[in-house]
């Protein structure tokens, strides 16, 4: 198992926290793009890339904010004295200054989240949403949001579904760029007040399902020693039903770009396949339990599915083999318990994660174990982070205030985990080497990125370079767009990466322009840099532009 080790010292520094893993880690293969074009070819010099043909596509940003430095260095950092097109035989180099970027650094599908439960989150009369009086700058952190769904709600009937509470919150979630972890809960013993508690207050099951005959039992809920009906969790009918909204939420969500990942939940309190808080009740067969995850990995061809956290043994291992990655909701809380995600993670899959309970909370945890639970306190929050080798993790998990208390308290170390958790690269190594002949003139754009988070990146990334002029638009391709693969840039590597652009003697070049500079830009799809839309996934560098491209700066 790779393990981070971060000594106590840097927990109290706010940029001072980077997880890295040994850079003598075999390079991932890098794949470049196919698409049609006439632009000279790039090459990887860790990967031995093959060469292919590149897009041509020039971008424009309306949101650039102006350039900062340009191609023609000054002379203390050339090789040579004479200019960038140089004579022919001439060879130029200019290397770039290079530093990590200020302040705390959020990328799509991973890092940090905060329950979400509905569209009026994003209302200005919350006071701790996005738009609330306090200017909660917890938000600033938060990629995606999270929460659960009632499964009787989006299913009342029989064959109906209502997906417009759901829809509503996913819109306003995408207003403000981010996804949804999405959680459909069949029961929730919290809302268990006594025993003349409403059944259809905490029983989440649809009423439709027990019409048609699945059976249900009473059980005591510990916590108040109040009776309670359960549903029968291996009752054929319950499983019948349950798979069947399974089929109908792929029908509708698989794939759809909104949705971070799907919780399986279709078992136990909280849907969290176990019972432990109520007596009588009891879990259905391991195989019933393999059967379930069989159904929805079955179904859910594109979204990422995510087994809770009680889901041990012999199914989570299944869980592996069929895709399903791992979360577990009682990290620092329960001594080892991020040591259990390591496994997805060999697995190259996301990990995902929960606190035993709120910030708040777990300030007044006893540190006694057994019978006890172990108190938040910074090092422990970044143990579980590296250990885990987290891709997703709840920054505060009450929903009372959003995270609100924890950033106040804890504001300089959640920026700088912003860098470790999940995905996180950096160049290390940028310059431009100039070659000019009888024949023509090539330059060269050699880089080292390294990915300095704490896990691979989970979807394919799109790399691109160009020259731009004062303005920031694009002049022209520097090689070919080159595709990174999902799960092949592991945490700890760095990969080298070469973009040539030549012109025949006698053209122009637009490497000499005045005022040409170098951008590097990392897109989710090359369709999105072919369509000129700004790039989602920032450099952990100095010089980011107000288009997410990064500006190399002489």
């Amino acid at each position: 198992m790779k393990r981070f080790a971060l000594p106590a010292m840097l927990v109290s520094l706010a940029m001072g926290i980077v997880a890295c893993g040994d850079d003598s880690s075999s390079s991932a293969p890098v794949e470049e793009s196919s698409s049609a074009g006439t632009t000279p070819a790039l090459t990887s010099s860790e990967s031995g890339g093959t060469e292919g043909s590149s897009s041509s596509s020039l971008l424009t940003s309306s949101s650039w904010s102006g350039a900062i430095g340009s191609s023609s260095a000054d002379t203390s950092r050339v090789n040579s004295s004479s200019s960038l097109a140089g004579e022919p035989g001439d060879t130029t180099k200019i290397t770039y200054s290079l530093k990590r970027f200020n302040g705390p650094l959020t990328n799509p599908h991973k890092g940090f989240t905060v329950p979400t439960e509905a569209a009026w989150t994003f209302d200005p009369g919350f006071e701790y949403g996005p738009h609330g009086s306090l200017n909660n700058d917890a938000w600033n952190l938060v990629t995606y949001g999270s929460g659960y769904q009632q499964w009787n709600k989006l299913n009342p009937a029989k064959g109906v579904y209502d997906w417009s509470g759901l829809e509503e919150l996913l819109d306003a979630l995408t207003a403000h760029n981010m996804g949804y972890a999405l959680r459909v809960f069949p029961y929730s013993p919290s809302f268990i007040r006594d025993n003349n508690t409403p059944e259809e207050n905490y029983d989440w099951t649809p009423k439709y399902v027990y019409e048609e005959g699945a059976k249900k039992i009473t059980a005591r809920y510990k916590d108040n020693n109040a009776n309670a009906a359960v549903p029968v969790w291996d009752d054929s009918v319950y499983l019948y039903y349950a798979k069947e909204f399974a089929t109908a939420l792929a029908a509708k969500y698989d794939g759809d770009p909104r949705i971070e990942y799907i919780d399986v939940r279709s078992f136990g309190e909280w849907g969290e396949w176990h019972v432990s808080n109520l007596d009588g009740s009891k879990m259905p067969s391991v195989e019933i339990q393999k059967d379930m995850l069989k159904h929805y990995a079955s179904v859910f061809k594109k979204s990422l599915l995510v087994l809770p956290s009680d889901g041990y043994g012999d199914v989570y291992t299944y869980a592996l083999s069929l895709g399903i990655t791992k979360r577990d909701d009682c990290l620092i809380g329960i001594p080892g318990t991020a040591d259990s995600l390591v496994r997805a993670y060999e697995a190259n899959m996301p990990t995902v994660a929960e606190n035993c309970g709120g910030y708040a909370i777990m300030l007044n945890y006893t540190d006694v174990i057994p019978g006890g639970y172990l108190k938040w306190t910074p090092e422990r929050w970044v143990d579980a982070i590296t250990t885990a080798h987290l891709t997703y993790y709840v920054l505060d998990q009450d929903f009372d205030d959003c995270g609100y208390r924890f950033y106040n308290d804890n504001k300089a170390l959640a920026d700088s985990m912003t860098k470790v958790i999940g995905y996180n690269f950096t160049v290390s190594n940028a310059e431009l080497v100039t070659v000019a002949s009888a024949k023509d003139t090539a330059s060269t754009l050699n880089i080292t990125v390294k990915n300095t988070g704490v896990a691979p990146c989970f979807f394919d990334i799109y790399m691109v370079a160009e020259f731009v002029d004062s303005t920031g638009k694009a002049l022209a391709q520097i090689g070919e767009t080159v595709r990174i693969p999902r799960g092949t840039f592991k945490d700890g590597s760095s990969q080298d990466f070469a973009f040539t652009y030549k012109v025949a003697a006698g053209e122009a070049n637009v490497a000499t322009q005045p005022g040409a500079s170098i951008a590097l830009s990392l897109y989710e799809s090359e369709d999105a840099f072919k369509g000129g839309k700004d790039p989602t996934v920032r450099f952990d560098n100095d010089g980011l532009q107000g288009n997410n491209k990064l500006l190399l700066k002489p």
